[in-house]
Order: C-alpha cells, then structure tokens, then sequence
C-alpha cells in the first residue's frame, strides 16, 4: 500500500500532462502512487497513460464532471495514508514530496503540509514571481481572508481530513474550490509549510483564475457558506473577508491578455465599501500603485514594462542561485 496518492486531473491534457508526470517521477520520495482521472477527454490522454504503462500509475477514465468531480473521483479510488493534488499543467520540484511527507510525519496534529509556489509562464519559463505564506497552526482566521495554501497543486493532505469535512464542492468553480476545503479542514487540523516554492505554477492566458466575475460569485458563496457555520467570536470577520476577497479579485482584469485597469479600480472601490480599513494594507496600495501605472502608461507599455521587470527578477534570482 503506497504511503501516497498523487491524483491528477486530466481534461484535454496531452499539452502539458507528459512533462508534469515527469517531475512526479523525479521525485526524490518514491512510495507513491498516480491516479490519472480522464474527465472525459477528446484527445489521447487515455490513450497515452496506456502506453506509457508504468506501474505506478493508474487511469480512471469517467465523463466530464470538472475538476472537483475529477479530483473527488481520484480520492475515492486512492489507497494512500496522504493524498496530493496534482494539476496536469503544473510542475513539481524534484524534494516536494520529501519535505512535506516529513513534516507530516512528524506533526500528527497537522492535516495539511502546503509549500510556496514559482509563477511560470505558459511555456514553463519561471517569470522570477513566487508567493507563499509562513502561517502555521491554526490558521482558519487568516485563511478566511487569504488563500494561503495557493493553488491546488500545493497540499499535501491527510486522509482523515477528507474522512472528517467531505470531499470537494463540485457547485464551485474557477479555482475557489481549493479555498473551500482548506477552509473546512483548518477548524480541525493544524497546517504546516515549507518555506519554499516547490511547485511551479502555469499561468495560461485563457485561465479558470481569470474569470474574476465567476470567482466574485463563487467567492461570495464560499464566505456566506462558512460564515454560517462559524462561532459567533468569529463573525466580526466577515466583512474583512469579503473586502480583501474583492481585493484580490480586482488583480484579475489586470493579468488577462488585455489588462482592464477601470475594471480593476471599480472592484478596489467595492473592496473599500466592504471593508474600509483595507485602505491600510500593503496589498491596497501595491494593487492602486499598478492601476496607476496602466491608466498613465497605457496597457501595451505596462505589460512590456511588467515583462521586462519580470525577466531582470528572474536574471537576479539565477544569479543569486548559482552564487
């Protein structure tokens, strides 16, 4: 019985699925398993997991049912103690699982091991971004108006949870899926990290993430939804949940292929109105400072600009790495 289940949802994948298996198999921990769920695909996922024949890995193949329905379906059918999520277009440094296995290992109260994640672009470069969190515990207070697991290729999660709070939403869209389950897992399971980005995150132009209308009204269910069930001391939280969500929404109509700025800043007027201390916070002025810059600059220059920074940070960082 492997000690871990690493579920990958594949829906159209064949772009991308060869090189994200790749760095599962370089992984430095290797008592594992792979589950492939085929959602339904039109192209030759199925048939390539086939011919690939590794016995490590074993394919599902079901209807589409989207990625909740697809990740829900691999937890179902995993034999593991630890369960990981794996999107088929993200990466994987070669030590992710060894770390967070450990850790884990060593904290039977945590339920939940996540990592920082690298931000690459659509052909795997690394852009030089990375985010991540230091938030430890009991983290459901910062996690209600953060998502400080990131995205869903991050966790690495213990079976009881799934075993205590139920599997994904599959009602939920556009990634805030991910958000809803670390939520009803933190009341009851500590969280670890790994201060270090061990997994690379494909930004894709056409991404689920941004769709910001769909993730306002999904954002606005996953909130009312908790807030209902959470203790009466915590309810004051609601309002500054609401405000930093909205707050993050506004950075999606600056990061599609056409950068909307009056979009952005109407979505950081309503962020106000919800939540008017977040006029204080580091994330309010960063987001106005890059609203600015597009409205002056216009959104050709503020994206060559935006490049050009992006590859000086990644220059540094290879220089710094290699020192």
């Amino acid at each position: 019985m492997p000690k871990v289940s690493i579920i990958i949802p594949a829906y159209n994948a064949m772009k991308y699925l060869p090189e994200t298996v790749a760095t599962v198999f370089q992984q430095t921990y290797e008592d594992y398993e792979v589950i492939i769920v085929n959602d339904g695909s039109t192209d030759d996922v199925a048939r390539w997991v086939i011919e690939f024949n590794h016995p490590k890995i074993k394919l599902i193949s079901q209807e589409n049912q989207g990625l909740s329905g697809a990740r829900n379906t691999g937890i179902n059918n995993a034999q593991g103690d630890y369960i990981a999520l794996l999107d088929a277009d993200d990466l994987w440094h070669p030590t992710k699982l060894e770390k967070q296995v450990k850790l884990l290992d060593q904290s039977p109260e945590a339920g939940l091991v996540y990592t920082w994640t690298a931000l690459m672009n659509e052909s795997g470069q690394l852009t030089g971004r990375f985010f991540g969190a230091k938030d430890e515990g009991k983290v459901w207070k910062k996690l209600i108006e953060f998502n400080v697991v990131g995205c869903g290729s991050v966790p690495l999660i213990r079976r009881t949870c799934f075993e205590k709070v139920g599997l994904f939403d599959r009602n939920l869209r556009s990634f805030v899926e991910d958000w809803d389950l670390w939520l009803r897992i933190a009341p009851y399971f500590d969280f670890k990290v790994v201060n270090e980005p061990l997994v690379y995150y494909r930004q894709l132009p056409s991404s689920a993430s941004r769709n910001w209308e769909a993730m306002a009204t999904s954002y606005q269910i996953v909130i009312e939804k908790n807030f209902s069930t959470a203790p009466e001391e915590m309810k004051y939280l609601k309002a500054r949940s609401s405000g930093f969500m909205t707050l993050n929404l506004a950075w999606k109509p600056l990061q599609g292929l056409t950068p909307q700025p009056k979009i952005a800043a109407e979505l950081r007027r309503k962020a106000i109105a919800q939540y008017p201390q977040i006029m204080l916070s580091k994330e309010f002025w960063k987001l106005t400072m890059l609203i600015a810059l597009n409205q002056w600059l216009g959104a050709n220059f503020y994206k060559h600009l935006l490049a050009f920074l992006y590859s000086l940070r990644r220059r540094l960082n290879q220089g710094s790495q290699a020192n």
